[in-house]
């Protein structure tokens, strides 16, 4: 089984944070950066002021799972971060992956359709 490409270290948090390009709605906040790589990573970060760790754990369940079903339909070589807001307690699957399509959109990192 491969390993989800994920980004883990607080090094790794903090550079794209500073460095990286952010967009935000509702629900998620997106950080951007290039990595230069062949392939994406995702961190999530969902703070103890979303819900106890049973909701915590579920959001980073759902946000792992969208970036995985629509990987394939934006660009290569990226690290990015979502921050969960409060209000994505309240989100199903639905909302959580029309807001993260949606911060796709603004980033301009969808591949276009063809």
């Amino acid at each position: 089984m491969k390993r989800f490409p994920s980004i883990k270290k607080n090094s790794e948090f903090q550079h794209i944070y500073r460095s990286g390009a952010s967009y935000a709605n509702r629900l998620l906040v997106m950080y951007i950066e290039r990595n230069g790589e062949d392939g994406n990573r995702i961190g999530i970060s969902v703070s103890k002021k979303v819900g106890n760790s049973i909701v915590r754990h579920h959001i980073t369940r759902l946000l792992r799972e969208i970036f995985r079903l629509n990987n394939e339909r934006i660009e290569t070589g990226l690290n990015i971060v979502l921050v969960a807001r409060g209000a994505a307690k309240e989100s199903d699957y639905r909302h959580l992956e029309g807001a993260y399509m949606h911060l796709c959109g603004l980033h301009h990192i969808l591949k276009e359709s063809k």
